[in-house]
């Protein structure tokens, strides 16, 4: 009932164990223990492979949850990526509470079982609170009497060590002690000195207490304070400036007080004690005078240094008044002048007039230092008025470029218009004063220029009643407006006059550009101003910078030869780019058609500028040679770069070699990273980040080796490479085993290889190879072992469950009980019911390990029938279970039936048959073949040879015919019965006539070749001298039957008439072929019938035959021909 019990309870947990065999979790990593410094950040690993259950981690038996935040503990959450199944417990600003064992536990789900991990132990280091001295100073010490000195580090773990020194020499002779501190584990370090007072200059007896491994105390002072809150330079007035002052450190912390041009604001400031630092907040508000004011924040203790730091305030601010001045009341036609004045600001406002909506340019401004550090700006405006203008607004206006505000004031313009009588036309004999004449021109005229003599005139010529003169002229833009008279005198000395103003057109008779900038440098505003002279009519002025046109044109103003003068600004905020460009302003009349042009070259210095097609990912291979490219521009053009590898070392060798960029020989692993490079010329420097991927073959390692499952469990091996780059399929995996086993699901994460194997069998056991190939050079291997623990399988079978020996105490048993199981197997034995006692001689036990093999023999000495003929119990064991198998010693007998016969082959006159060995009754078995055809009365015998075989071919059988077969044992006592209770197999030879053609073929040149051998054979045998017909030895290198050819002789050089032979059976016994006589032939039983007796012809000798080198299938089909020509002579 036990044995059945446990079968019950062992079918059920298989039963179990099948529900998850499928895609059972298990856990890739595990936490492990870990010690944080407090405040730090703590990581527990935990990464879940097949995740089908809720995830959450415990501490000390409390769950936190499976949300990955965690709430309720706002420190702690669950980081990684959960598709790849990772899990890890992150506590954040770890603290003495956070100290405790957790574990990783997954949730039962309805493919998987409930696991958990190993428990972790969180170890929380806690450094000492600020350390302190207690020393009696309530009065003056005296030289030569003794006082204690002693230094408490509180609150620390573990306790704090604390050395003394004075004036930098450890002093010796202290006493250390602890007690509990404000918290539970928290432990207060207490060291004391005994000091004698021995002379003046120990007045001033400083000490210093260090304390391991990072705090000290002694006086010293504090770090430099730094002010917080003047991101910029200057601050517009009326703002509220609240600022902040910073000293760090200090034993003890700095007092800190505030001042302005050398005037105490504050002294007012705080201490904290936990960050060590001082800090002290001043507000200002700023007004105008605060302009360049120097505000200082001091920090002192009680050391003689005084520290300070200190920042100039610029203020922005405004005019107070903006007036103007001058009277608005004009004639047509008459200049009208009017005066700006903005009081000081900073920076100085610019103005602007307008009239109306339009903006006059016709001002000149003039700028003075004003109060408080600003300047005053005066601007004058001179301007034409006509009579359009009467009632238009003449506006003022400062703008205020810092502040961005601007302030105006206007008033309103009268004109007043003066009447004129015109004057006579006058004919003349000249071209239109209205037509305009192009400059360089040539034109005929008879004329006087300006009241000037013209002395280059033609020659006069004279016709009937009149006289005519013509002046050929250039024109030039002079010519424009210029008054020729022509006088003509008689002799009666009257002079008449005649006159002519010509109008001519020309071109921009100059062209300049100009700019108040001498060096040009990046991130500039520049303003050129392009200067056209005086053109006829108005000429249209652009810029063009690189095929662009652009620029802002001004009113023209009046200029020479009556003519206008055009001005046009361009403002640029210079860039690398603009370098080496020219700058064009043109001219440009619509009514000539022409243009005047001129240029400005921009010489723009910048530092050096990464050009936008820098390569800033480079991928080489290992050992190749890597190449770094640097495209760099920069003015001045002579620069140096400095390489910083990524481990922060600089490169070595001339920085000016590498400013077109860095070559590595034979690039290794190690020279990827991060490289910076930093370029630098006279105007400053940049810096650039380049990354070089450098791709190498990968190495593989096993993550765990070797891996070990339990039978039906679900078995994961994981090789990790090291390789660039991790592509995916990278990893494949190959079973080395000798018999094919079906691979599990290959997968891959990232630089991980995982071979997943289901409901891993015995067969699974053994050694598999993980390569890893990201195709380049060779590929990477390693070997993972998989170890399936089972529990221990006993062989059982005849063989074992019986042992023979003769009971009359003169002989020795040997019980020998072998299992197979991993882990270790441990075996312990009982004879009936009770467990054996191996300190009596009689009993010896010795135990062997072979792989998974345990194998445990006990030997019985002296065996007595009445003592030992019992049942001998053999228990397996090992962790997962255990296995029984009962031996019974026995007195040596015949031996039992075979079992388990059948069929293994069936030809048209062959049948293979096969079957298991009983018990052989303690003394060497043989076994013997019963048949006989259906329509027979009797049965043939047939002894398997070699003897011990439990497979034989009975030949010579007659096609398409049933036979019956049965199969006993025997030994030197006797026979058994047939074999499965005297069953009997029933088999039918095939048809030859559906043989394959080619096998009909073969068959009749190997009848006639072996045919021949036969009757050669024959011959040979009839001359032989010495062979005795009865003889039953065989010669040591004949071969009987298809079974035969299992058997080995030994010593079959010259001597043919050996009689020993060995098996290749397990059971490696021996025997003289002397004593045996195998029937080859068969034998036909004696049958008795009612009133008859038929006697069967018994042959005892079969044929003999010379051993001919012909290969294995020939002799298969001579032996078989060789009894067909037996049958023949027997018939």
């Amino acid at each position: 009932e036990g044995q059945d019990s446990n079968n019950l309870v062992e079918s059920g947990c298989l039963l179990y164990g099948a529900l998850f065999k499928q895609e059972s979790q298990a856990f890739r990593s595990e936490p492990r223990n870990l010690t944080v410094r407090m405040g730090a950040t703590a990581v527990l690993r935990c990464e879940v492979l097949r995740a089908s259950g809720t995830v959450q981690w415990e501490k000390d038996g409390l769950l936190l949850g499976p949300q990955r935040s965690l709430p309720g503990f706002l420190h702690y959450s669950m980081i990684g990526n959960p598709k790849r199944g990772q899990y890890h417990l992150q506590i954040e600003k770890a603290k003495l509470e956070d100290e405790a064992f957790y574990t990783c536990q997954v949730g039962q789900s309805e493919s998987s079982q409930a696991i958990v991990s190993s428990s972790a132990w969180v170890n929380v280091l806690i450094p000492p609170s600020k350390p302190y001295f207690e020393v009696d100073m309530k009065s003056p010490w005296v030289a030569g009497r003794k006082y204690v000195v002693a230094c408490i580090a509180p609150d620390a773990k573990p306790e704090a060590e604390i050395t003394l020194y004075k004036d930098g020499v450890e002093l010796t002779g202290t006493e250390s002690f602890t007690t509990s501190g404000s918290k539970d584990k928290l432990l207060n370090t207490h060291t004391k000195v005994t000091y004698v007072f021995t002379r003046l200059p120990d007045s001033v007896f400083s000490p210093t207490c260090s304390i391991s491994p990072s705090l000290s105390l002694s006086f010293f002072p504090p770090q430099p304070p730094v002010i917080l809150g003047l991101e910029r330079e200057d601050v517009k007035a009326g703002r509220i400036l609240v600022l902040e002052c910073v000293s760090h450190g200090g034993n003890p912390l700095a007092s800190l007080h505030w001042t302005k041009n050398g005037e105490v604001l504050s002294r007012t400031w705080e201490a904290d004690v936990t960050t060590q630092k001082s800090r002290s907040v001043l507000k200002l508000k700023i007004t105008p005078a605060d302009n360049q004011a120097v505000v200082c924040c001091a920090s002192e203790n009680l050391s003689p240094s005084r520290l300070s730091v200190s920042h100039t305030i610029t203020v922005l601010f405004e005019p107070a008044e903006v007036t103007l001045s001058g009277s608005s009341t004009a004639v047509e036609g008459q200049d009208l002048t009017l005066n700006c004045y903005a009081t000081s600001s900073n920076p100085p406002v610019h103005i602007r007039w307008w009239l109306g909506y339009k903006e006059l340019n016709t001002s000149v401004a003039t700028m003075e230092e004003g109060d408080n550090g600003g300047m005053t700006t005066m601007s004058s405006m001179n301007h034409t008025v006509s009579r359009e203008e009467d009632g238009l607004k003449i506006t003022c206006e400062a703008f205020n470029k810092g502040t961005q505000f601007s302030k105006t004031q206007f008033t309103t313009l009268n004109v007043y218009c003066e009447y004129r009588i015109p004057l006579k036309r006058v004919w003349r004999e000249t071209p239109p004063q209205d037509v305009p004449l192009r400059s360089r021109d040539t034109r005929p005229h008879h004329l006087v220029l300006n009241g000037k003599v013209v002395s280059n005139a033609l020659k006069q010529t004279s016709f009937d009643r009149g006289a005519a003169r013509e002046l050929l002229l250039v024109l030039t833009a002079s010519d424009n407006m210029a008054t020729y008279r022509c006088d003509a005198t008689n002799e009666a000395m009257q002079t008449i006059s005649a006159h002519t103003q010509l109008k001519v057109n020309f071109t921009a008779v100059s062209m300049k550009i100009s700019t108040d900038l001498e060096v040009l440098r990046r991130g500039q505003m520049l303003t050129l101003e392009c200067q056209a002279g005086s053109s006829n009519p108005k000429a249209n002025i652009s810029w063009s910078l690189g095929g662009l046109r652009f620029g802002v044109e001004q009113p023209p103003r009046s200029a020479q030869f009556g003519g206008v003068s055009v001005h046009s600004t361009l403002s640029l905020n210079l860039s690398s780019q603009h370098h080496n460009h020219r700058v064009i302003c043109q001219s440009y009349s619509p009514v000539l058609v022409e243009a005047t042009n001129t240029f400005y070259k921009l010489n723009v210095l910048y530092p050096p500028e990464f050009s936008p097609e820098q390569p800033v990912h480079i991928q080489v291979q290992e050992d190749d040679m890597a190449t770094i490219p640097l495209l760099v521009s920069a003015n001045p053009e002579k620069l140096s770069c400095k390489w910083l590898n990524p481990r922060g070392k600089l490169v070595k060798g001339d920085p000016t070699l590498y400013k077109n960029g860095l070559e590595i020989e034979n690039v290794t692993r190690r020279d990827a990273g991060v490289y910076r490079v930093n370029c630098t010329n006279d105007e400053g420097s940049n810096e650039i980040s380049i990354t070089l991927d450098v791709q190498y073959a990968p190495s593989v390692e096993a993550e765990k080796d070797p891996v070990v499952v339990n039978l039906g469990e679900t078995a994961d091996l994981i090789c990790v490479a090291d390789a660039n780059p991790i592509v995916s399929d990278m990893f494949s995996w190959e079973w080395l085993g000798e018999e094919e086993v079906e691979m599990g699901e290959e997968n891959q994460h990232d630089e991980s290889g995982l071979l997943t194997i289901h409901n891993v069998t015995r067969a699974h056991a053994g050694l598999y190879q993980c390569t890893a190939n990201n195709d380049i050079a060779s590929p990477a291997t390693v070997n993972i072992q998989l170890v399936v623990q089972f529990k221990p399988e006993v062989l059982k079978g005849a063989q074992w469950t019986k042992v023979a020996s003769r009971g009359d105490g003169t002989s020795t048993a040997e019980m020998v009980c072998r299992a197979e199981g991993i882990p270790r197997v441990d075996f312990s034995w009982e004879k009936n019911g009770l467990r054996m006692d191996f300190a009596n001689p009689r009993y010896e036990e010795r135990a062997v390990k072979d792989g998974s093999f345990h194998t445990s023999t006990v030997r019985v000495v002296n065996v007595s029938a009445s003592l030992d003929y019992t049942i001998f119990r053999c228990t397996a064991r090992n962790s997962l279970g255990e296995d029984t198998l009962d031996i019974k010693l026995v007195s040596k007998n015949h031996p039992d039936p075979p079992s388990m016969f059948r069929q293994l082959a069936v030809s048209h006159d062959s049948v293979t048959l096969e079957w298991i060995s009983g018990f052989d009754g303690g003394l060497f078995q043989g076994f013997r073949i019963r048949y006989r055809w259906d329509k027979s009365d009797s049965f043939l015998y047939m002894d398997v040879f070699p003897p011990g075989a439990t497979f034989f071919t009975v030949t010579g059988l007659q096609p398409i015919t049933t036979y019956n077969f049965s199969v006993n044992a025997h030994n030197a006592m006797g026979e058994s019965g047939f074999a499965d209770n005297n069953a009997v197999l029933t088999i039918t030879t095939k048809d030859p006539d559906r043989l394959p053609a080619y096998l009909t073929a073969v068959g009749v040149l190997l009848f006639f070749n072996s045919l021949g051998i036969f009757f050669g054979v024959r011959w040979k045998k009839k001359s032989a001298q010495s062979t005795d017909s009865n003889s039953n030895k065989y010669e040591s290198r004949e071969k009987i039957n298809a079974a035969a050819q299992r058997t080995l002789l030994i010593d079959s050089g010259s001597e043919t008439d050996s009689h020993v032979y060995e098996s290749y059976e397990i059971s490696h016994r021996y025997y003289p072929t002397g004593d045996y006589n195998p029937p080859l032939s068969p034998l036909p039983e004696e049958m008795r019938r009612l009133g008859e007796t038929q006697t069967s012809l018994r042959v005892n000798k079969a044929p003999r035959f010379q051993h001919m080198k012909q290969s294995h299938f020939s002799l298969l089909l001579f032996f078989q021909l060789g009894s067909f020509f037996s049958d023949l002579s027997h018939c």
